[in-house]
């Protein structure tokens, strides 16, 4: 019996549409080029963005650029060991990294691997290192402070749980200092810290992560670290890695501080991967996206809806300025995306000024929304007071007599500038602050020397702790100053059996 053509051809076909394939085909491509932390590998049609690779030696990397030829690939981790004409292939997984409650207390490096030597990070929840930022319907304004422990921030530029505050300034100013005392102060806060430290030798971050353990911080704080000595790959992912983490607290209505030490770097080892990914450069060689690296991480910070949670990530990035020139581009793309900017001053550092914080320079764009009442009430006049007595000091350099209300408002600036000096590593509670800084707006300070106005200040807390505690209390609880009588009558106590004089 002879069969035709059309039969053979209609018996093939349905036995192709039954065919049931009992293996898995991973798409597969070859390296075609490999050097300085990149790599181009050709046969990855179907590669996404974003999308985690692995090479056939076992390192990791991340689908960058995708072309009609190739796909630009950045290597997470050492590349050494890769070749040309090497397989890779898709795992289909955007790259994700560990989150939760096991990381808290750990060094990890921008994979979420430990690096601290205390073993395994044993965890069942991933967030992946790129995700859309909360929009504007399910966020919630920013009203709820987050207090850092130095009087020259807390009072003149108040940061609020969900702001951005960018903190700015030369090399050698004070930043990570600033970064360090408000981790250190979020001590039964209820709030977790993470630090991302983007570029730095490893021995100071080291220095910084015995800092911390050393003042009990580590208990709630996680250090991600990406060191100079590692492939850009990995400065460049390691705010993304630090964020996705956060999110995981964020949106389970808990609170996080989140350090960026510094953008600056970061924006450098963008560059360095653009360049060698054949991306076209721009202004000071970086990329035209150089603003959308920076926007997408900070707008990830922020205080969310009730229905999400109620929970919020607040971001203090830092930038690195050359000679305290805030109108670079990295600088001024910064200072647009964030809600103000702590501008640190050279000059002010070297003359034993610190923090060394330029009132005139410095602004929180959420203000006194981020303020206690008390802090409200105490603070109002400190930044005008400031001002006119910079603006004062300048004109008295010319020497002439000054009238008795000139001397009075440069006696007072004098001691506003002392009481705002404050050592590293020593955060004051807000009730202290509130206390100190009515005691300077009221005029209980004018008499007393400037050279002494430190030793007044930690008597003062002294006297009040063991003969006033229930003043302390009171703003504690109230979060208002207690009755300006009874407050006055106390101080008026200690100014006349101190010596102080």
């Amino acid at each position: 019996m002879a069969i035709n053509a059309q039969e053979i051809s209609a018996l093939i076909k349905q036995q192709i549409e039954n065919f049931q394939p009992n293996f898995d085909v991973t798409e597969t491509g070859v390296v075609t080029y490999i050097g300085d932390g990149i790599a181009r590998a050709h046969g990855l049609e179907n590669a996404m963005s974003g999308e985690l690779l692995i090479f056939e030696n076992g390192s990791y990397g991340m689908a960058q650029n995708l072309e009609t030829t190739d796909v630009g690939i950045i290597i997470l981790g050492d590349f050494t060991d890769i070749r040309e004409g090497d397989s890779v292939r898709r795992t289909g997984k955007i790259m994700e990294v560990p989150a939760g409650d096991a990381l808290i207390g750990r060094v990890v490096n921008p994979l979420g691997q430990p690096v601290d030597g205390l073993g395994e990070i044993v965890t069942d929840k991933f967030r992946p290192v790129e995700t859309p930022a909360p929009g504007v319907m399910q966020r919630k304004s920013v009203s709820e402070p987050l207090q850092t422990g130095l009087k020259a921030i807390d009072a003149l530029v108040p940061i609020g749980r969900g702001q951005r505050e960018l903190i700015i300034g030369d090399r050698q100013t004070g930043k990570t200092s600033i970064a360090i005392d408000t981790i250190l102060n979020q001590k039964g806060q209820d709030m977790i810290c993470i630090y991302v430290a983007i570029g730095q030798k490893e021995s100071t971050v080291r220095t910084q992560v015995e800092t911390l353990r050393k003042y009990g911080a580590m208990d709630y704080t996680i250090v991600v670290t990406a060191s100079a000595s590692q492939p850009s790959p990995l400065l460049f992912i390691a705010p993304y890695a630090g964020v996705a983490m956060a999110e995981e607290f964020m949106y389970n209505g808990k609170h996080v501080l989140i350090v960026y030490d510094d953008l600056s770097k970061q924006a450098v080892a963008y560059r360095e991967l653009s360049l060698l990914l054949r991306r076209p450069p721009g202004r000071e060689a970086f990329p035209g996206d150089v603003f959308y690296l920076h926007s997408r991480l900070l707008e990830r910070s922020a205080k969310v809806s009730d229905e999400l949670g109620g929970g919020s990530i607040t971001a203090l990035p830092i930038i690195e300025t050359q000679a305290g020139d805030i109108s670079a581009y990295i600088a001024t793309n910064v200072i647009s995306i964030t809600d103000g900017q702590i501008f640190l001053q050279d000059s002010l550092f070297n003359s034993g000024i610190r923090p060394a914080i330029d009132a005139g320079s410095s602004v929180s764009r959420v203000g006194g929304s981020a303020q206690i009442k008390a802090m409200k009430k105490v603070a109002g006049t400190l930044r005008i007071d400031l001002a006119s007595y910079r603006e004062l000091e300048a004109f008295t350099k010319f020497g002439s007599d000054l009238d008795a209300a000139t001397q009075a408002k440069l006696n007072r600036g004098r001691r506003t500038v002392e009481v705002l000096k404050q050592p590293v590593h020593e955060p004051l509670t807000v009730e202290k602050q509130v206390l100190i800084l009515y005691a300077l707006t009221h005029g209980y300070l004018d008499s007393v020397p400037v050279d002494d106005i430190l030793r007044f200040e930690s008597e003062l807390f002294d006297y009040f702790e063991a003969h006033h505690a229930g003043i302390f209390e009171t703003i504690r609880t109230t979060l208002d100053l207690p009755n300006e009588e009874e407050l006055d009558a106390a101080l008026t106590e200690f100014v006349n059996q101190s010596n102080f004089k």
